[in-house]
């Protein structure tokens, strides 16, 4: 498994130099870049400004794994679900242009004015629309476990069923609702196969089995991005070296 942090609440007011410095200090291996932040890696950039993102990460020992973007696909609105879609393949490319490797996208909710069954099939064609594009680019498409209902493993599951694409696979989230239901284990278990990238609240918290959580990855050989998603700090680098110290320690590595 290899660590890095996603800039959604640490890491916002950084510029791209300060986030690397600081990763590359704290021997963070990679970086998933929140859409809308300080470090503006969006949309709008040129051709040569994308270019230069990607020279500036490929000229330090940090990653850019993914990009964070805040898409989702649970509308009954059928206009705004294809500007969506279409908003999601602008950014497929951003992220090929500047050397990502994956885009996280999510569901965010149930509406109550479509069927459960209904919507959660409509977010896996989407997503299977979706995978289809970002193969011919070779990135990833990595569906965070999230929103209320959606977090759910079983209807994460039902997603991934509906996309049945190999391109597309879950951003384990580190949520509460894994524990519902039948349990930690057997919600693992809905989603070991297809599990691309994880995110990590602090690891400090103890009403999440954090150690549980790494020991299941480490069964299913899982060698991918363990992402920091915590919050702001005014002592960064320290509170980084302390949560990489814990991910070491969590499993058995210190």
């Amino acid at each position: 498994m290899k660590l890095g942090m996603v800039t959604y609440q640490l890491g916002q007011d950084w510029d791209l130099e300060t986030l690397i410095q600081r990763c590359e200090a704290t021997r963070f291996q990679g970086v998933e870049l929140r859409t809308t932040h300080a470090h503006q890696v969006e949309v709008n950039l040129s051709k040569a400004q994308r270019e230069q993102v990607r020279k500036r990460f490929e000229n330090s020992s940090v990653q850019l794994m993914g990009l964070g973007s805040a898409f989702d696909y649970h509308t009954p609105d059928q206009a705004k679900l294809e500007k969506d879609i279409t908003a999601t393949k602008e950014y497929i490319m951003l992220a090929h242009d500047v050397g990502a490797t994956g885009v996280k996208v999510r569901p965010n909710a149930l509406p109550k004015e479509a069927p459960k069954e209904q919507t959660l099939e409509q977010i896996g064609k989407a997503l299977r629309t979706l995978g289809e594009f970002a193969d011919r680019y070779g990135i990833a498409l990595r569906l965070e476990v999230h929103g209320a209902g959606t977090s759910l493993l079983p209807n994460i599951k039902t997603i991934m069923d509906a996309a049945d694409h190999p391109n597309v696979g879950v951003c384990w989230n580190s949520n509460a609702t894994d524990l519902e239901g039948e349990g930690f284990d057997a919600n693992f278990n809905l989603v070991k196969d297809r599990i691309f990238s994880v995110h990590l609240r602090d690891l400090f918290l103890e009403d999440y089995p954090f150690r549980k959580l790494f020991r299941r990855l480490n069964e299913i050989h899982f060698t991918g991005f363990c992402l920091a998603e915590i919050p702001a700090s005014n002592d960064p680098e320290r509170v980084m070296n302390y949560f990489r110290a814990l991910w070491l320690a969590y499993q058995g590595l210190l």
